[in-house]
C-alpha cells in the first residue's frame, strides 16, 4: 500500500488524464489513446460553447478540432456511439463487452406489441434507401414503448413511433449511427459500419462478476483513482450502488493484481489505482523528474476527472455542479459554467457561449474561486484558454460583457 500527500495525489490525477505537463495526446491519435485509456467519454448534445465530449477532448489533445471527433466516429469507425456511463462514445474493439446488454434491449423490444413489425419495416427501409433520421423514416403516428438504452426501468409510454423503433434497433445493436447533422441523429445497418470481426464475436466476459469488474476498472481508469464508495463515475455499472457488490468487484480486481491500493493523507478511505497507471505514478514522484507545466484548461460539465464530485471536492477544495437543470431562481453561477483549472488548482468557472452566426464567443462571467488571487499572468492564462475555445467553435473574436 502507498502514501500519498494531497498534492501529490493531485498531481496524480491531473497528469494521468493528461491536463498537467506538455500535452502528451495529439491530433487523431491522440484523442483515439486518450479515449482509450478511459473506455468511454461522456456525450451530451447541449452545444452552448461546444458539446461534452469535445470540450473534454479539446482541453487535452493537441490540435483538436471537432472534426477529430467526427471522423474518428463516422469515418474511421474506430470510435463508436454507445450507452456505457450514460450516453457515451467508446472504442469500438469494446463492442463485443456489450453483448449482454444488446440481447437484454432486445428481449425487451420483444414485449412491446407491434415494435418487431415496425423494426421489420424500418430494417427493410434503411437496407433498400440507407441511413435515416426519425424525421426521414416513413413511419407515423406513436407507439407504447420505453428506452431501454440506460439499462434499467422505466414506466411505459407513448413515444413518437419512428424514433422508438431507431432507438429500439440502435440499443439492440441492429443500428449504429452512421452521421449526426447537429443533434440529428442518422442510422445505418451496423453490417455496413462495423467489422464482420466485430459483429461475430461473442461476449468475451460472459460472467457476470468478470464483466463488472472490467467496468469498475474502465472507471477507474477513466478517473485515475477511485475509492470503494458508491458513486456517480459507476453509474449505470449494474449493482455498484449496493456494498456487498461493490465489494466483490474491488476484491476481484486486486486479487488480480489489477488494482493497486494507496492512501491519501486527509481522506478517510483509501483510493485505488490501475495498476496499468503505476508506473506514470512511480515516474511521477521520482525526485529526478522536473516540475511539470501548469496549464490554463476549461473543463466540461462531465469531464472524466469530475465523474467524482466528492473525491474531487475533499482532494481539490473544489464543489462543482453543473446546473443545467438547476432551476434558475437557485443557480449560483450559470447554466453552462466550465471548471477552470489552472496549474493543479481550480481557479474558478467561466460562463461562456458560442454566437456562431457572428463568429463571436461571449463569455458573460468569469467567477474565481474563494482565496484565488487575480493575477496578470492568471488573466492571461484564462483570456489565452478563452481564445482556444472560441477557435474550437468557429468564433473569431472573444466578447467579454
Amino acid at each position: 500500500m502507498r502514501t500519498l500527500t494531497r498534492e501529490e495525489a493531485r498531481r496524480f490525477l491531473l497528469f494521468h488524464s493528461g491536463l498537467l505537463g506538455e500535452r502528451r495526446f495529439t491530433g487523431d491519435t491522440g484523442a483515439l489513446e486518450f479515449v482509450r485509456q478511459c473506455g468511454c467519454i461522456q456525450f451530451d448534445p447541449v452545444d452552448v460553447c461546444g458539446r461534452n465530449a469535445e470540450l473534454t477532448l479539446a482541453s487535452r489533445v493537441g490540435g483538436f478540432t471537432r472534426d477529430t471527433l467526427s471522423r474518428l466516429l463516422y469515418s474511421d469507425r474506430s470510435l463508436i456511439d454507445y450507452p456505457d456511463k450514460n450516453l457515451a462514445i467508446i472504442p469500438a474493439e469494446d463492442w463485443p463487452y456489450f453483448e449482454r446488454y444488446r440481447a437484454s434491449a432486445m428481449a425487451s423490444g420483444a414485449r412491446f406489441e407491434g415494435l418487431a413489425e415496425l423494426e421489420r419495416f424500418a430494417l427493410d427501409y434503411i437496407r433498400e434507401n440507407g441511413p435515416v433520421s426519425a424525421d426521414t423514416l416513413p413511419v407515423s403516428g406513436k407507439i407504447r414503448w420505453y428506452s431501454a438504452i440506460h439499462w434499467s426501468g422505466s414506466s411505459h409510454v407513448e413515444s413518437n413511433a419512428a424514433r422508438s423503433v431507431l432507438e429500439q434497433l440502435y440499443t439492440s445493436g441492429e443500428l449504429v449511427i452512421h452521421h449526426k447533422q447537429g443533434s440529428r441523429k442518422f442510422y445505418d445497418l451496423a453490417s455496413r459500419c462495423l467489422s464482420p470481426a466485430l459483429l461475430a464475436a461473442g461476449d468475451p466476459l460472459p460472467d457476470e462478476d468478470d464483466h463488472r469488474a472490467w467496468r469498475v476498472l474502465r472507471r477507474i481508469r477513466a478517473v485515475g483513482a477511485l475509492w470503494n464508495r458508491q458513486s456517480d463515475a459507476f453509474l449505470n455499472i449494474p449493482g455498484m450502488n449496493r456494498a456487498a457488490v461493490r465489494n466483490g468487484a474491488f476484491e476481484r480486481l486486486l486479487s488480480r493484481g489489477e488494482i493497486s491500493e494507496a492512501r491519501v493523507e486527509g481522506l478517510s478511505a483509501p483510493l485505488y489505482i490501475a495498476s496499468s497507471s503505476i508506473p506514470l505514478l512511480e515516474g511521477l514522484l521520482s525526485p529526478s523528474v522536473p516540475p511539470l507545466r501548469g496549464r490554463c484548461e476549461f473543463l466540461s460539465p462531465l469531464d472524466p476527472l469530475l465523474w467524482d464530485r466528492r473525491l474531487i471536492r475533499e482532494l481539490f477544495g473544489f464543489d462543482y455542479t453543473w446546473e443545467i437543470y438547476t432551476p434558475a431562481e437557485k443557480r449560483k453561477y450559470g447554466v453552462y459554467t466550465l471548471p477552470i483549472l489552472s496549474g493543479e488548482r481550480f481557479a474558478g468557472r467561466i460562463d461562456a457561449a458560442a454566437d456562431r452566426r457572428r463568429g463571436v464567443l461571449t463569455v458573460k462571467n468569469v467567477y474565481y474561486e474563494s482565496g484565488v488571487r487575480r493575477t496578470k499572468k492568471l488573466d492571461a492564462a484564462i483570456s489565452s484558454a478563452a481564445r482556444r475555445l472560441a477557435r474550437l467553435n468557429g468564433c473569431k473574436s472573444v466578447e467579454y460583457l
